[in-house]
């Protein structure tokens, strides 16, 4: 192996070594075989174009280039040509999910999960400064700068996680980096030819003084990695990072100040719903005869920035007993005030306090502050509701649907801050909002058509196998494919209100469990939940249920009320035809509730077939599979392209006396090609005789094979030398016994290189450079031979008037 080939093998692996410190950061970290695959594909491009070589600019270039298309091909394929050559599309769609994964950076908790906006951001990461290790300690030959990079892989890292990485992802990183310095330092001795330090030890030979500088590196290396992991240990320890960590983020001290930004809980919803098994988490005995409205309520979000829902920073106090009213609730709305027991499971672990909303008291041990705006409790010096029993009254408010219709407009600062719409959401958002409320003439008219909208009427399919999205054109696209889980359908409906004026933010929490024969109710990992709250004044904050299949619609948006235009649910619409239809319509022939838990009939499979889109296209499958084949093709292709030169030089070409020169050439010039795949330089200076004893001596080939090489010399001296050659029999195999030889004494990395990456190949350089001359001499005498035809009248016409003048 060439000192280069070693030097770009170690800045490969230098970058994965610093990468490493990035695992930690996603989950899962399937990203990491992606960045694998792609830098070693980067490295090959430059070390074929060092080999060939370009200039290094032009190095930097092809490999820059590769990286361009292999990030279109994995990131932006449908948006490219021929699904690999990035055009516009590709471009503003790549730039769509590098501003979708910063979006996700700022809104997850670490580990983040793996959507396609931080994978890009990690492989795309990874590649670049894979591009410029390579660049500054192969291509330019100056590894000591390349750790500047590398060096900003692990502060990213150590800046993103939480509490720091490990000491082990910083002896991984710098365990890489010090292999590329002794790579390079290796292959700078090696420029100087042998090393010697020193009388050798006795039995070292002459490798003693040799590899003494080499041992000596390693030594340093190792001593000042060993410094690099103890000094910090004496240092004070500095806490905090880019993101902070993720705990409660609760003030220090037990006063009744202090602030708190909460770590957004939508990170795990997903996949709670997604588990295989369905855990309990919550037990509660309540002593209300209807759980089927008890909701367990975690936290508000509403701070909406166009992109996503998160929770505010606010303002924490101790705990008050019995706590506030809520907001907006005045004494005309009927309430019953309930108590419920809560117990949580030792598997369940979470800051925030899950409760029915609103709570009036709350008994509980241990250290919890109470945040007023959301009514929540949060833990105080990492409190958790690990195993913990406590309990809780919360109001059970009924409010009418005449009371919503007819509320007031709320002040304008809760107004202000609770419809505040970023100029960066999708016109598409609003004006979706003002379609499907159009003729609605208040404020609950419109929620309760949304509601409906998104449960019933509007097309869509509850399923948690899509992924929660980011991005300004996040709620649009859900609106667009109308598929989706509650995430999708509480942040959307949300956001709809408030482009409507309507007060609103999304509640997050449980929804209510499962009734058991001992009368408790069970809350599992599958009830987690998050629904919409708009509020009207003197009601206050409300809750909807957008989301199909889950939970349970309020009773307060199922009845008619004096004024609306709302249908009466629970019977048939008089407009609807009693007549069958032979395609029944599900708006029509499927009651309200059946719907809503999508077991309603829907159109026949043959149906469904006929309005697909038949599959890929034929020419979009025969596209993928040529683009698979040149693939699989290009890096065999210098194999496949030395097996066809040997078969047609050592074809039955001299069949005749006349066709023996070229074929004793042809198997001449395939026997120099072989060697020089093994590593023997060829020398045309040499006759041939001196050319096969050079065979012989550097092959270290056997009295079988040295006698083929000679045979072999012996006809092409004939074929140069003789004035009629005569033809001779068995120098293909001949050739073939010369390779055999050189095979049985080469390494099996030599034998892997002669075949996989013969060095001969360089022929097909030389051959098209050979012709790009030739066409241009051709062209240039072409060019020539007309000028002269131009110019060939008028210069004899020219010297005849001469001539005539003379005269």
């Amino acid at each position: 192996m060439s000192g280069r080939t070693r030097l770009a093998l170690c800045a490969a692996a230098a970058t994965l070594a610093a990468s490493c410190a990035l695992l930690p950061l996603v989950s899962p970290a399937s990203w990491i075989l992606q960045a694998i695959l792609m830098l070693a594909v980067q490295s090959g491009v430059g070390a074929v174009a060092r080999r060939v070589p370009l200039a290094r600019p032009l190095t930097v270039a092809a490999q820059a280039l590769a990286t361009l298309m292999l990030l279109t091909l994995v990131f932006a394929r449908g948006q490219a040509f021929a699904g690999l050559f990035p055009g516009p599309e590709a471009f503003r769609h790549l730039a769509e999910l590098l501003r979708e994964g910063a979006d996700d950076v700022g809104r997850y908790a670490i580990p983040a999960p793996q959507t396609d906006g931080i994978r890009l951001m990690l492989v795309g990461g990874v590649l670049v400064i894979g591009l410029i290790v390579d660049t500054l300690a192969v291509t330019f030959r100056s590894a000591a700068p390349a750790g500047l990079p590398l060096l900003a892989v692990y502060s990213v890292a150590a800046g993103l996680s939480d509490g720091g990485t490990g000491w082990w992802w910083f002896l991984i990183a710098a365990a890489g980096y010090l292999v590329l310095l002794l790579a390079e330092g290796r292959d700078r001795l090696s420029q100087w030819g042998r090393v010697f330090s020193g009388a050798p030890r006795a039995g070292d030979g002459e490798q003693g003084g040799a590899t003494a500088p080499v041992r000596t590196g390693r030594r340093i290396g190792a001593l000042a990695l060993g410094i690099a992991l103890v000094v910090p240990l004496a240092l004070p320890a500095m806490q905090g990072g880019l993101l902070g960590g993720t705990g409660t983020g609760v003030g220090s001290g037990s006063g009744n100040g202090g602030t708190i930004s909460a770590v957004n809980p939508l990170v795990s919803l997903r996949d709670s719903l997604n588990v295989d098994e369905d855990h309990t988490v919550i037990t509660l005995r309540t002593d209300t005869s209807d759980t089927s409205n008890l909701y367990l309520r975690i936290l508000s979000l509403d701070d909406f920035d166009g992109t996503t829902w998160k929770p505010s920073q606010r303002h924490i106090v101790s705990v008050p007993d019995p706590l506030p009213a809520p907001l907006g609730l005045d004494g005309g709305v009927k309430r019953t005030e309930i108590t419920t027991t809560i117990s949580a499971a030792d598997s369940y672990v979470q800051d925030w306090l899950p409760m029915p909303y609103p709570p009036s008291a709350v008994r509980i041990k241990g250290s919890w502050r109470y945040e007023p705006v959301g009514m929540t409790l949060v833990g105080d010096h990492k409190q958790t509701t690990r195993g913990l029993t406590y309990e809780v009254k919360s109001l059970q408010v009924r409010p009418t649907a005449e009371q919503l219709a007819t509320a007031p407009e709320p002040s304008a600062a809760l107004r202000r801050e609770y419809t505040k719409v970023p100029k960066s959401l999708p016109a598409d958002v609003a004006s979706t909002a003002r379609r499907v409320t159009e003729g609605a003439t208040n404020h609950y008219e419109q929620a309760v058509e949304l509601q409906d909208w998104f449960a019933l009427d509007g097309g869509f399919q509850y399923d948690t196998q899509v992924e929660a999205g980011s991005g300004p054109r996040a709620i649009s696209r859900f609106l667009k494919d109308k598929r989706g889980f509650c995430v999708h359908y509480s942040f959307a409906m949300a956001a709809m209100a408030r482009t409507l004026g309507i007060p609103a933010r999304v509640a997050v929490g449980f929804a209510p469990g499962t009734l058991q024969s001992d009368g408790t109710v069970a809350v599992g990992l599958k009830d987690a939940h998050a629904w919409p709250e708009l509020y009207f004044e003197g009601v206050g904050w409300t809750r909807f249920e957008p989301t199909p299949t889950r939970g349970s619609v309020p009773a307060y948006t199922q009845s008619d009320t004096p004024g609306t235009s709302l249908p009466e649910q629970t019977a048939p619409s008089q407009d609807a035809s009693t007549a069958p239809s032979a395609a029944p319509s599900a708006n029509q022939s499927c009651p309200p509730e059946l719907r809503r838990l999508q077991e309603c009939g829907g159109p026949s499979a043959q149906a469904g077939q006929a309005q697909g889109d038949g599959g890929p296209k034929w020419y979009a499958v025969l596209g993928w599979t040529l683009g698979g084949l040149l693939v699989l093709a290009l890096p065999l292709s210098p194999l496949l392209w030395r097996r066809r030169m040997r078969a047609v030089r050592l074809g039955a070409h001299g069949r005749g006396e006349a066709d023996a020169g070229p074929h004793i050439l042809a198997v001449w010039q395939e026997l120099g090609d072989t060697a020089w795949d093994f590593g023997i330089l060829p020398d045309e200076s040499q006759t041939p005789r001196r050319a096969a004893a050079r065979i012989v001596r550097l092959g270290r080939l056997d009295e079988v094979a040295a006698a083929s090489a000679h045979r072999l010399a012996d006809a092409v001296e004939q074929v140069l030398y003789a004035p009629r050659p005569r033809p001779v029999a068995g120098l293909a195999e001949d050739v073939r016994r010369v390779a055999g030889g050189l095979r049985d004494t080469s390494s099996r990395r030599t034998r892997l290189r002669a075949a996989l990456a013969p060095r001969s190949m360089a022929r097909v350089v030389w051959t098209a450079s050979a012709r790009w001359n030739a066409l241009g001499s051709r062209v240039s005498a072409r060019v020539a031979a007309a000028r002269t035809t131009l110019r060939g009248p008028s210069e004899q016409q020219g010297s005849g008037d001469g001539a005539g003048a003379s005269g």
